[in-house]
């Protein structure tokens, strides 16, 4: 109160036509003055404790703030580019396909709104790609459906008639529609290495020296969930004019041992999207993920893990138009 004091004898002393003006400023002055300094000392600063090839995963006490950011990688690199509003995409697209399937499987998220998350949260950087979720025990294998025969799979087909280890018909041609999808799982890899497609017998094992005795129920769990899951999404998808050749689901318990889905959800990422109109078997399809991406890797494999402008620029659109066809909703941050 003394410090206040002087400062009105401060602005009294000056020659003003009207005290009550420089009255207020002061106070104004001095609101602005503590609003900064509690800004800057109150304000809990977040640093993510994890960060994966494209997200960045947040501590939030009972929760977590898993933040999609706008790189992008392909054959288990990280490349230099950045591709952007790719975050804000995959965020809103998997919280469209929880909403859409939470009758199938209950999932993780808990809110897209930076308003519930806490005030680190609620600047430009994080709205629109980040997703406040319930904490999971994630278990340690990658659940990949196959409603399509394309890629590794068609790639492993030709070698000898199978995909991890299940055998499939004489006589597909790349891009069939196998007649019930199949579910190939692979290990988690760490970054920089390379995920292993296993059997489903194996994923047996693997959960069996993690959960004893619980092995297979959780394995068998994951199958049909899955599976569930392609399903539901990939008849949606037609109606809409997209093809889900393959996608992958990501699982975990909650605290009640509940098989519960995680990570992110039928994204241009995740998933081949390809367009119904003009759908051929016998040959690779168009596509709106970033098997585009892919394709030019490959192509120029002299790339120093470096895109050109225009393939950066078209992926962009490409996830959009896939964004846009699915929801039916037009994509803003």
């Amino acid at each position: 109160m003394i410090a206040h004091k002087k400062k009105i004898k401060k602005y009294k002393s000056k020659k003003c036509k009207n005290n009550v003006i420089g009255f207020n400023n002061m106070i104004y002055i001095t609101q602005t003055f503590s609003m900064r300094w509690r800004t800057k000392m109150s304000i809990q600063e977040f640093k993510p404790f994890k960060e994966g090839k494209v997200r960045e995963v947040y501590d939030n006490g009972d929760s977590l703030i898993i933040v999609a950011t706008d790189r992008i990688s392909a054959f288990d690199n990280i490349l230099k580019n950045k591709i952007t509003d790719k975050g804000a995409i995959l965020t809103q697209m998997s919280k469209f396909w929880f909403d859409y399937t939470k009758d199938v499987v209950q999932n993780h998220m808990l809110s897209v709104d930076v308003k519930d998350m806490p005030e680190y949260f609620q600047q430009e950087r994080f709205d629109g790609n980040s997703m406040m979720c319930k904490k999971l025990e994630m278990l340690p294998i990658e659940c990949i459906v196959r409603g399509y025969i394309t890629g590794s799979g068609w790639a492993s087909y030709q070698e000898n008639q199978t995909v991890c280890g299940i055998k499939l018909p004489e006589g597909l041609i790349e891009s069939d529609k196998l007649a019930e999808p199949i579910y190939t799982p692979s290990t988690k890899a760490e970054l920089g290495d390379h995920d292993e497609n296993i059997s489903f017998e194996k994923s047996i094992e693997v959960l069996e020296k993690i959960y004893p005795g619980k092995g297979e129920y959780y394995a068998t769990q994951l199958k049909e969930k899955t599976i569930a899951l392609y399903k539901k999404c990939a008849e949606y998808a037609l109606s809409k004019g997209i093809i889900i050749a393959d996608t992958k689901f990501e699982f975990g318990l909650n605290e009640n041992g509940e098989v519960v889905l995680g990570d992110e959800m039928l994204t241009p990422d995740s998933s081949r999207f390809w367009p119904l109109e003009g759908y051929k078997p016998g040959q690779s399809q168009p596509s709106f993920d970033k098997q585009f991406v892919r394709d030019w890797l490959k192509q120029n494999k002299d790339n120093d893990n470096l895109l050109p402008e225009e393939v950066v620029n078209k992926t962009i659109e490409k996830y959009k138009e896939a964004f846009e066809l699915l929801t039916g909703e037009k994509f803003s941050r």
